[in-house]
């Protein structure tokens, strides 16, 4: 069993020297085997649910319970190439429907449905169909999800028929409410292939896979049944026959929150590092559990987590043992930072890493590696106390990774140490027009204002999309998505100067002199003054502006660029570089926040960000959407906003903005009333708290455009 590459081709080779004597398990018979109503699937998975590859005494025992199938006259083969044939017909017909069908998931609420009950008791399930009565059809995949923080995908089958209307059927044992109705409502039939109240593929493994994260029950969990895409669905398919290899998600708009992608880690080779040295001269970095195989066949901590009960015993949590196996194998990068530590109080070395993620079988032991190019090894005062843990990410701990660091300066060297080059997209004009939807004029305005001006507050009502105009501002004047070169932050009404700045902040010895981002930030441009940096201030108004900029107020003037000023607690000359540009984001609907400094508003241009709903970007998303519904309600949501503006007690700066009605979903009917009742009545009922007809009319105007 643990001959490298053996696994189970040794019952192919079997098979095709003897037929008749010995079972073939390969992908696809273990598939039909492992099906739900096969007629051997109750007797062998007593004795092997074919996850795993079987001892030879298991093995010979379900050949010998295959053989006595056999012989019985009324089983469908009598021999190992006849169960063979008919594995092999199953899969074409599988294969033929999975490129020919779409996949849907239907949802049960087990509050008023046994979901899970009617899933182990019945062959074929009867589901009510809400949605998409026009587009389900037979032969199609479906699959069975359960609502509630426990719930997910429950089963998987085909459907049986069209959607048709039957008797009401409140009869179903299966209700546990005299709530569900199924009167003049379509319902199909659907046969269970396979039944995972066992084994539940739950939201997390949705998230941690690019091609489930963005299903549409993830976002808009309140309707009955979701469509899927084919590759969607073969995905489920792979998770629920054992062939699933995630996909790591993909982050499309990173928060921009540092001038560097790497990471760093804290890292103990083995027990008490006593692999180090063979590590060292290998060149790898390694992690025990080898016990769980390829880590990449887990989709998510979780997997991992009931996998470790399995193997070292159910009644530790395994919560730090998943974290670690989870961020080796898919978190650890090439050109990460690795620190090395012995104990709590001891660095041994550091390296950079060469590889992803490596299960290497032929090891005896720690069969989990990445290559690593070890920079030095040595022995150095940790500074304070280390974590226990085998493996921790230290990332957001900038400024324990400097003190890190600073361990590995060597003082005598003259070398100076370059990082290689990062390639970003291309980002231009052109980009930005297609994106935020201003129109040519609108952008060389803001421009001008920056490059005028230097600092800008881009203000509007909510869902304009503010932060996100103001990062692919700066992206287009850059020409690329140079993260390296953006840094966001937050203001509230906490912040202040030592966070912002520089201030003294607790440390082991008592108070340490801590600089704040926007020092960092200006420090970086300084240093690389022939480009452009910009420094992105969301929420500007919510905090005290006098109080953060202190004595920079005067500093980020335009005109005063590059001159110094001493810094309130060191003795610096300090200056904002000329090249840095700092765009702020301002919501005109907070009634919470006090009026803005005058001193600080002729520092900043001021751009307004409108609805844009008649613009050409948001025609195409209407065109696209080619939904009358949708269309009636952004005609309603257009005659709210003419009202919002003419109300003395509220004005432009509280309309609706466009970014509500923008989705990379599919626009459905429950899409729609989801925006409508979770996000656009709330903040009208904050609008008009003291005004309830008002609250009505709109209400009613706005959910009669999705039942018309």
């Amino acid at each position: 069993r643990k001959q490298l590459g053996v696994k189970w081709n040794l019952t192919i080779g079997l098979y095709w020297i003897r037929p008749y004597t010995y079972l073939n398990l390969d992908e696809r018979n273990r598939s039909y085997l492992t099906q739900d109503g096969n007629p051997y699937f109750e007797s062998i998975i007593k004795i092997s649910n074919l996850k795993q590859v079987p001892s030879a005494k298991v093995y010979l025992e379900l050949i010998s319970v295959f053989k006595g199938m056999f012989e019985k006259s009324d089983n469908p083969h009598h021999s190992f190439p006849e169960l063979s044939r008919e594995a092999w017909l199953s899969s074409i017909s599988i294969s033929q429907n999975k490129k020919e069908s779409f996949g849907w998931i239907f949802q049960g609420n087990p509050k008023y449905y046994n979901v899970i009950d009617a899933v182990k008791d019945l062959d074929v399930i009867t589901w009510t169909v809400k949605q998409y009565q026009n587009q389900i059809k037979k032969g199609d995949r479906a699959y069975i999800w359960m609502s509630g923080s426990e719930g997910g995908i429950v089963a998987s089958g085909i459907i049986q028929c069209d959607p048709e209307i039957r008797k009401d059927n409140s009869s179903d044992p299966y209700f546990v409410s005299d709530k569900i109705t199924t009167s003049e409502t379509p319902v199909v039939d659907i046969k269970l292939t396979h039944k995972l109240t066992d084994s539940i593929i739950k939201k997390a493994d949705f998230l941690a896979d690019e091609r489930l994260k963005n299903v549409s029950i993830i976002n808009f969990p309140n309707a009955t049944n979701y469509k899927l895409t084919a590759e969607q669905a073969d995905t489920l398919d792979s998770i629920i026959d054992g062939t699933y290899i995630r996909i790591e998600p993909k982050n499309q708009d990173k928060s921009i929150t540092s001038v560097s992608s790497k990471r760093y880690w804290i890292y103990a080779p083995g027990n008490n590092s006593t692999k180090w040295d063979e590590f060292y001269s290998e060149g790898i970095m390694g992690i025990g559990w080898d016990e769980m195989g390829n880590l990449k066949q887990y989709p998510n901590k979780e997997a991992m987590k009931n996998k470790m009960k399995e193997l070292y015993g159910a009644e530790y949590s395994y919560k730090n043992s998943a974290l670690a196996t989870w961020q080796f194998a898919n978190e650890i990068q090439i050109g990460d930072i690795i620190y090395v530590k012995r104990g709590m109080y001891k660095v041994i070395g550091r390296g950079i890493i060469e590889s992803d993620y490596i299960f290497d079988d032929s090891r005896n032991k720690y069969k989990h590696i990445h290559k690593i190019k070890w920079t030095h090894k040595g022995e150095w005062d940790h500074p304070g106390q280390a974590v226990i843990k085998t493996l921790t990410d230290i990332t957001s701990y900038t400024d324990y990774v400097q003190k890190l660091e600073s361990l590995f300066i060597d003082e005598n060297s003259i070398d100076i140490k370059e990082e290689k080059e990062v390639i970003y997209t291309p980002y231009t004009k052109d980009d930005f027009l297609s994106e935020v939807f201003v129109n040519e004029e609108q952008y060389n305005t803001m421009v001008n204002l920056l490059k005028t001006k230097k600092n800008i507050i881009l203000q509007g009502a909510p869902g304009v999309g503010k932060t996100f105009t103001a990062k692919r501002l700066a992206f287009s004047l850059m020409e690329k998505k140079d993260i390296s070169r953006v840094m966001i932050v937050q203001f509230h009404q906490s912040y202040s100067y030592e966070d912002f700045i520089m201030g003294f902040h607790p440390s082991k010895e008592g108070f340490e002199l801590t600089p704040g981002p926007f020092y960092q930030f200006c420090k970086a441009a300084q240093d690389d003054d022939e480009r452009d940096y910009f420094f992105i201030i969301d929420e500007i108004n919510r905090g005290n502006l006098s109080k953060i900029f202190g004595e920079l107020l005067m500093l980020i003037e335009k005109d005063k660029r590059g001159e110094k000023m001493r810094l309130l607690y060191s003795n610096e000359l300090f200056s904002v570089p000329k090249n840095v540009y700092i765009i702020g984001t301002m919501n005109t609907a907070d009634r919470s926040l006090a009026i803005m400094d005058y001193a600080l508003r002729r520092r900043f241009a001021f751009f307004e960000i409108k609805p844009a709903f008649d613009s050409d970007g948001f025609k195409k998303i209407i065109l696209e959407a080619n939904n009358s519904k949708f269309n009636a309600l952004i005609e309603q949501v257009k005659a709210l906003n003419d009202f919002i503006s003419e109300d003395e007690s509220l004005g432009d700066g509280f309309r609706i903005g466009h970014s509500y009605f923008c989705t990379d979903e599919e626009i459905t009917n429950e899409w729609m009333e989801y925006v409508v009742k979770y996000e656009l009545l709330p903040l009208l009922n904050e609008y008009w708290f003291d005004d309830k007809s008002k609250i009505e009319q709109w209400t009613k105007r706005l959910c009669d455009a999705l039942n018309d």
